[in-house]
């Protein structure tokens, strides 16, 4: 009988709860290091053969010097990132021990918005036009040729942390004077208005076996720059929209060469065609752009809107393509899924235990709890009966619960 596979899962942040259950559910022997101030979090202790506690401000070298230590008594199979500011240790221990799985090389595609970009790009898929922070000549002739408003942004944070949005090519010089030595991990791309989607997929052996698509409410980046509802809903399956998002997504991550996981892709329809954008075609009308794609679940309880609209857990589907790779990916199959519709309201809020008692529709089939957060998770057979409601709840959410925090500019601490 062949020794179970031992999978090193490495979370800085609380979350992958779920991967770490399905992976032991499937015979796999599950290590979790994570910080020392996470002892106490919410483990799945009773699945869990060992736990392993790092500093907070461990270096990357000395990261690959503990777990290589680590590897001494303990034989790690497969090496897992359960949150995206994972991803880069993950991907050099990966390297260091010659452990299969995504590469620095091709994790880039999935962290680095330039690459990404570039790579997008190349493969005939539209993007909004952008520009490497690099040489001051080509950064004032972008400026030049490119009407602004422009987005300024980090090259590999997550969500819209460290995003600043300029309005004139004098708003640029004293931001870069403030990052010195950082800013050429940062591009300067040219803001497109519009409508933002997000696709979520699994993906076996290089092949999309799975999508979902979604319409955000207000963009996410307005969300976390100015505040309100964060809104989200599957699409209907059969819109053109959503044929056309299934195709960008399958195209996009066969062109980045993601060969296994889950995947998380944003693109924008532009308010106007006058956005002038990167193409392989000069006679395509410019609608869907490609925003930023990464290998992880997205975030704001978006696995649980798609579990609740399809069965499906993108959590456990994660951990089952990465067990049954290679040789064994032929046994990989679906599960059964439904074909409902669902949605979420989020938003921080002023009270610590919001009261949403007066919500009381029955499509609300979940109300997730978080101290200072309102949510509500919506489930119908009908996507314009979960659009309506989203529709009715959000000014009530705004009225009843909503707060502001200050704009994220940096990684967050906790």
């Amino acid at each position: 009988m062949p020794e179970p596979l031992t999978l090193l899962c490495i979370a800085t942040y609380v979350k992958g709860q779920e991967f770490m259950r399905e992976a032991k559910r499937l015979g796999c022997r599950v290590v979790l290091l994570t910080l020392e101030k996470r002892r106490d979090a919410d483990w799945p202790r009773e699945i869990l053969d060992d736990i392993f506690y790092i500093p907070e401000d461990l270096t990357l070298q000395q990261m690959i010097h503990a777990v290589s230590y680590m590897a001494r008594t303990v034989k790690i199979d497969r090496i897992v990132a359960l949150d995206e500011f994972d991803m880069e240790p993950a991907a050099e221990l990966r390297e260091h021990m010659r452990i299969p799985g995504m590469g620095a090389t091709t994790l880039r595609y999935f962290r680095d918005k330039l690459a990404m970009r570039e790579r997008a790009h190349q493969a005939g898929i539209l993007v909004p036009p952008f520009c490497p922070v690099l040489n001051y000549d080509v950064l004032r002739e972008f400026m030049a040729r490119v009407a602004p408003p422009w987005v300024l942004k980090p090259r590999s944070e997550a969500s819209a942390i460290g995003i600043r949005k300029l309005e004139k090519a004098d708003d640029l010089w004293p931001l870069l004077d403030q990052l010195g030595d950082r800013q050429s991990y940062h591009l300067l791309e040219k803001f497109v208005p519009g409508e933002v989607f997000h696709v979520d997929s699994v993906v076996s052996e290089g092949k999309v076996v799975f999508s979902e698509v979604h319409q955000y409410g207000r963009p996410p980046m307005q969300v976390s720059h100015g505040g309100g509802i964060f809104t989200t809903r599957t699409l209907k399956r059969t819109s053109p929209e959503s044929k056309k998002l299934q195709t960008l997504q399958r195209n996009l991550q066969k062109a980045l060469g993601f060969v296994r996981g889950v995947a998380h892709t944003e693109f924008i329809r532009a308010d106007s065609p006058e956005t002038a954008a990167k193409t392989a075609s000069k006679t395509e009308r410019p609608e869907f752009y490609f925003l930023e794609t990464s290998a992880r679940v997205g975030g704001a309880y978006i696995s649980d809107v798609v579990e609740t609209a399809t069965g499906l857990n993108l959590w456990r589907e994660w951990a089952r393509v990465e067990v049954l790779s290679g040789a064994q990916a032929e046994t990989y199959t679906l599960p059964k899924l439904h074909q409902d519709y669902a949605g979420i309201l989020l938003t921080l809020a002023k009270q610590e235990t919001p009261d949403l008692s007066s919500y009381n529709d029955p499509e609300i089939v979940d109300r997730p709890a978080k101290n200072h957060h309102a949510a509500l998770i919506l489930k119908s057979p009908d996507p314009a009966r979960i659009a309506t409601l989203i529709d009715a709840y959000t000014p009530r959410f705004l009225n009843d619960f909503s707060a502001t925090a200050p704009v994220p500019t940096e990684k967050p601490t906790d």
